[in-house]
C-alpha cells in the first residue's frame, strides 16, 4: 500500500487523490449509517450509491463484470468513509481495522476477493500504512435493491 503524503489530514489526502466524499447515503431500512463504541466506528453496509441511486444492479460473474464491481466497491468504500466523517470527522481516524465486502455472485463466480480489492486499494491509497486491514470478501445470492456489492468498515479513532 502506498504511503500518504506527510499530511495528517485524511481530507487533504483525499483531495490529493482527486477524490471527494459524497453526501451520506440515506438508510434504506431501519438503521443508522455508522455507530461509535469506545474508540471504534463501525459502518453499516454501504451500497454503490451515486447521486442517490445505484450505479448498476445485477450479479457479478453474470450481468456485471468483476472490474465494474471492483469500481462499485470503491464507491461503497467512499460512502462508508462519508458515514464515518459525518459521525466523528474523518480526521479523527487513526487507522482502518477491518473491511467486509459482500458480492452478489452468479453461480460459479469465485472472484470475490478481486472485487473487494476495489475497496481495499482505495483504503490503502488514502490511509497508507494506517489503511492495512483485516478483511472478508463474501459471495452472497442477493444484496439489497439488487446491488452487486456492499462494503462495511471498522475504523479505530485517535
Amino acid at each position: 500500500m502506498s504511503e500518504p503524503a506527510a499530511a495528517t489530514s485524511w481530507h487533504a489526502r483525499l483531495a490529493e487523490l482527486g477524490l471527494r466524499l459524497p453526501p451520506v447515503a440515506a438508510p434504506v431500512a431501519s438503521y443508522v449509517p455508522a455507530v461509535r463504541t469506545g474508540n471504534l466506528v463501525m459502518t453499516s453496509g454501504q451500497l454503490p450509491f451515486v447521486d442517490g441511486g445505484l450505479r448498476r444492479t445485477g450479479k457479478v460473474g453474470g450481468s456485471v463484470e468483476a472490474e465494474d464491481a471492483a469500481h462499485d466497491a470503491k464507491v461503497c468504500a467512499l460512502n462508508a468513509l462519508a458515514a464515518v466523517d459525518d459521525l466523528v470527522g474523518l480526521d479523527s481516524v487513526a487507522r482502518v481495522v477491518r473491511v467486509v465486502g459482500y458480492v452478489a455472485s452468479a453461480e460459479g463466480f469465485t472472484g470475490q476477493p478481486r472485487v473487494i480489492n476495489g475497496a481495499s486499494e482505495l483504503i490503502g491509497k488514502v490511509f497508507g500504512k494506517d489503511g492495512e486491514h483485516a478483511r472478508s470478501a463474501v459471495g452472497v445470492a442477493e444484496l439489497p435493491l439488487g446491488a452487486p456489492v456492499e462494503v462495511e468498515l471498522t475504523v479505530e479513532l485517535r
